[in-house]
């Protein structure tokens, strides 16, 4: 007979920390505001059409933000976004969004979502569906702007640090 256990909230991130995961910064502008957040939740879910997900949390406001712009861009993350990845989630200690920004380079493909000049990858989504799902929000966006950067060595987040392979 199989037995189950208890998996409490902090027992289940201490599992996950165990993931490695590459880091991104999904980024969104437009009449609602700029909103930046550093992510590893999200993966491709279609080449036809070109569809990304993202997995934000539901807990925080502003992330109520992407909702409200109707768009976001996944910028994939290399070695040197360190300092970059740590600003926009806020480890800094700096408030303000637009600050937190200037860690980077920015432009824009399509949507108007900043685009970093640098990354990795860059998948510029218009917003095509969204499902709550527990405490996480499940973005879903169809890539209508995509640049491919130069190949660099990918920053990964694992055991709640940021890393590289």
């Amino acid at each position: 007979m199989l037995k189950k256990n208890d998996i409490g909230p902090q027992a289940y991130r201490d599992a996950m920390a165990q993931f490695a995961g590459h880091v991104h910064i999904v980024t969104t502008d437009g009449p609602a505001g700029l909103r930046g957040a550093t992510v590893t939740a999200t993966c491709s879910v279609s080449d036809t059409p070109p569809i990304v997900l993202v997995c934000l949390n539901r807990e925080n406001p502003k992330n109520e933000i992407y909702l409200a712009n109707g768009n976001f861009a996944l910028n994939t993350l290399g070695e040197q976004h360190r300092p970059l990845a740590a600003s926009i989630s806020g480890q800094t200690g700096i408030a303000d969004m637009a600050e937190r920004f200037r860690a980077g380079k920015w432009d824009r493909i399509a949507t108007g979502a900043p685009t970093l000049e640098d990354a990795v990858a860059v998948f510029d989504c218009e917003l095509i569906d969204s499902k709550d799902v527990a405490t996480h929000r499940v973005l879903f966006g169809r890539v209508v702007g995509l640049r491919i950067g130069e190949p660099q060595r990918p920053l990964i987040y694992h055991d709640r640090r940021y890393d590289v392979l």
